[in-house]
């Protein structure tokens, strides 16, 4: 049914009653969605993980291959009716009182989405970050935006033998890794005249919490920066609030921390190994562009669960296609498949898929197998020198033309 209603252009209870010839009304359709439902379909979402499509076989990239796993964690959320908010509740206030968030991890080498989980949207990046070492094993390398900035979590994650990029949240103390005297980034960056910059910092004024890591400062364009100044404004102002000076210099500045060495990771290789953040952004736009995870139209929570559960496995077969055929044709021949093209293709043709998976599995599955030949060919993405895609960019050590300057640190305090 998940299946069938990705390629409707109205899904509806209705209109699956009518597609799959069940011998029910739509009420009746609506009823089954219950607790034991939405116990059933974790378990699938759970069987389906533990799945594996030649999982010894990785993307192959001279920079990439220091890592065992390289994980990216995301979430995306979206309002729901307001008759939820007492069991995933929203942020209030100008937002939505119902609102559902979906925590997910996609581990790059082998295209898979390894882990997620259903919650409240009230509830915070920042709150998350502290499980994400319970997902993270020595050799990783975890990916994240700012919202998962916390010292606690890649304190754990180093002690662990993991790795880290993530973005520096602006205010946290920073101090010299070699004479442990406090830093005024500021006051550095207003020294530097070219166009990147890093140091050996620790960070974290507590003790307990400190974290020894390389910061690594880009230059972004005046445009850039001069955009991001007008944003910051403009969201400071609907909060009622004011920009401090610091945030306001700071946005000339892309900022990030990392606790790969130098030899593995040198500074103009950070800002596009970060790029892989992306993959996951492409995720969100597909689940919600293509098999609509953020549209229902109940107020009944089991529905809600089962639809997102089952548009969720829908997603983990798909990027199983996708990995599959993407991994096999980087390594032979240097091209990508287009994760765009594909989820709209498999969109184009999930209803008749539907249809003969209610007929006979077998010739749903001859179906299949005959379009994912043809959709190899014709989802390829093109080779635009101009546009390098990131795996291109990383795999041939493109420069960002950006020198890195070293400066006496004694002489600057």
């Amino acid at each position: 049914m998940t299946f069938g209603t990705v390629g409707m252009a109205h899904p509806s209870l209705a209109a699956m009653v009518d597609a799959i010839r069940a011998k029910m009304s739509r009420e009746g359709l609506h009823l089954r969605f219950t607790a034991s439902a939405v116990s059933f379909m974790q378990r699938c979402v759970e069987f389906v993980l533990k799945q594996r499509v030649n999982a010894m076989t990785v993307i192959d990239s001279h920079l990439l291959n220091h890592f065992k796993r390289i994980k990216i964690f995301d979430s995306t959320s979206w309002d729901i009716d307001p008759l939820l908010r007492d069991v995933l509740p929203g942020c209030g206030g100008d937002a939505s009182s119902a609102n559902c968030k979906v925590q997910l991890c996609y581990e790059y080498l082998r295209g898979a989405l390894s882990f997620f989980e259903i919650l409240p949207g009230k509830k915070p990046d920042s709150g998350y970050a502290k499980m994400l070492p319970e997902h993270t094993a020595r050799g990783d390398l975890l990916i994240a935006d700012l919202g998962y900035f916390c010292l606690e979590t890649l304190m754990k994650i180093i002690n662990c033998g993991a790795f880290f990029v993530l973005r520096f949240l602006i205010g946290t103390t920073l101090y010299d890794a070699m004479t442990m005297q406090e830093i005024d980034l500021r006051c550095i960056l207003q020294k530097v005249t070219g166009a990147a910059y890093q140091m050996s910092v620790i960070m974290g004024s507590k003790e307990q919490t400190r974290v020894s890591c390389r910061l690594i400062c880009l230059r972004v364009d005046e445009k850039i920066a001069e955009e991001r100044r007008r944003k910051l404004r403009q969201n400071a102002a609907k909060k009622g609030r004011t920009v401090s000076e610091l945030h306001l210099y700071m946005a000339g500045w892309i900022l990030m921390v990392t606790n790969v060495p130098c030899e593995w990771l040198p500074p103009e290789m950070v800002r596009p190994l970060y790029g892989l953040r992306w993959q996951i952004e492409l995720l969100f736009k597909q689940l919600k562009s293509v098999l609509a995870i953020h549209r229902s139209d109940t107020g009944k929570e089991p529905r809600l669960r089962c639809e997102i559960l089952g548009k969720l496995i829908v997603a983990i077969l798909i990027h199983r296609i996708h990995a599959d055929a993407n991994i096999d044709l980087w390594n032979t021949t240097g091209q990508e498949i287009s994760m765009d093209k594909l989820y709209k293709r498999i969109q184009e043709r999930a209803f008749i898929f539907m249809g003969l998976l209610c007929t006979s599995l077998q010739k749903a599955l001859s179906f299949l197998s005959e379009e994912l030949s043809l959709l190899m060919k014709n989802c390829r993405k093109l080779n635009q020198k101009s546009r390098p895609t990131t795996l291109q960019m990383l795999d041939r050590n493109i420069s960002l033309c950006q020198s890195v300057e070293s400066i006496d640190m004694s002489a600057l305090t």
